[in-house]
């Protein structure tokens, strides 16, 4: 059966804006935005299961299932599901939905709860929507387990980079020593598109993963590049977060990629992840926000190791770190897999019933 979104909905609704200054790198409870997660706090104003809805910013239409206890902004819309409709299926639904579309057709830009309340759904019954949800949820938790091992692996490459890096007395000298360093800058609006014409473009950090970003735009006038496995860091703030670059792609203005020279791409992330303390120093300058500059970004303070020592931490840690892209690699096979299934399962294309997962 058809609804509007609003007639399923217990709750459809923004968050609430939060002082900047309780909002922390780290805390007990994430706080979403319209680009996703913005920070943390020490309160909460939502616990259950949601979809949350990116209402403004490079994310806006994107759609995230939440559960759990969390601070919602104003820029983060709301939706739980009714009686009629499990919340899971609803995110997942939503997800397909492509949203983003809909921003033009309010009065300010971004997206409007009255708009989304109108949207109409095509709803199985409960019980179907329940056995979809499942199932894409046991791909998500093939996805979450990938992830944490990927964190473990992570976790093991830097206690290397302590014991050899971090841990001895070495010369310090500029991040220009180690690294050729490329600021982005965006081309044109009308290149821009979601329909894989061009090359891969990330504007900033809204398309920041845990560790390799998330592909959403193409342009085909590219103006800067980075190659697969460079660095790429926030420039704008927050001033320092990092991601890796999957496969060459265009940079905004928002990021800058950092090749490592003798490609040397291990030494150079774990270097920068090391450097947090330094970054965080450009968050705040200015009047508004906080940004690094080329100058400021290629002399930043490293230590600048023998050769023969960055190999033999290069020895160590590379072979982790392409672990970690095997296993990045299949969750984006998973990923197409999940998304291909969506439409399918909601049309009755597929039959959910006729569909196992080994587990």
């Amino acid at each position: 059966m058809q609804y509007k979104l609003a007639e399923i909905c217990s709750r459809l609704s923004s968050g609430k804006s939060i002082p900047s200054s309780e909002v922390l790198r780290s805390g007990h409870f994430p706080v979403y935005g319209g680009n996703g997660i913005r920070g943390y706090a020490e309160q909460f104003n939502f616990e259950g299961e949601c979809a949350i809805i990116g209402r403004q910013g490079a994310m806006c239409g994107n759609v995230r299932y939440f559960s759990g206890q969390a601070y919602m902004t104003e820029h983060a819309v709301v939706v739980c599901g009714n009686e009629k409709c499990d919340t899971r299926y609803l995110a997942y639904v939503l997800s397909s939905m492509n949203l983003g579309r809909l921003s033009a057709q309010s009065a300010q830009p971004g997206l409007s709860v009255k708009v989304l309340g109108q949207q109409v759904i095509d709803l199985p019954d409960k019980t179907t929507q329940s056995k979809i949800s499942a199932l894409l949820a046991s791909i998500e938790n093939k996805i979450a387990i990938n992830d944490k091992i990927n964190g473990c692996l992570e976790a093991q490459a830097k206690s290397y980079f302590e014991e050899i890096i971090t841990a001895q007395d070495f010369p310090m000298g500029a991040l220009s020593d180690v690294a050729e360093v490329t600021m982005g800058q965006s081309p044109r609006g009308k290149s821009m598109n979601e329909s894989r014409e061009g090359i891969v473009f990330f504007q900033g950090r809204g398309e920041f993963g845990s560790r390799f970003p998330t592909i959403r735009l193409f342009t085909t006038e590219p103006s800067r590049f980075a190659k697969s496995g460079d660095v790429l860091m926030s420039v704008r703030a927050p001033v320092g977060d990092l991601n890796i670059a999957h496969e060459d792609c265009c940079i905004g203005r928002g990021l800058a990629a950092i090749h490592g020279k003798n490609g040397h791409h291990s030494f150079i992330y774990y270097t920068l992840l090391g450097a947090k303390e330094q970054l965080d120093v450009f968050n705040g300058q200015g009047t508004v926000f906080g940004s690094i500059n080329r100058d400021g970004l290629r002399g930043l303070r490293v230590k600048v190791p023998p050769l023969e020592v960055i190999k033999r931490f290069e020895e160590l840690a590379h072979p982790i770190d392409e672990e970690i892209l095997r296993n990045e690699n299949e969750t984006r096979r998973l990923s197409i897999i999940r998304d291909s299934l969506l439409p399918k399962l909601m049309s009755g294309d597929i039959d959910v019933d006729s569909i196992k997962l080994d587990q």
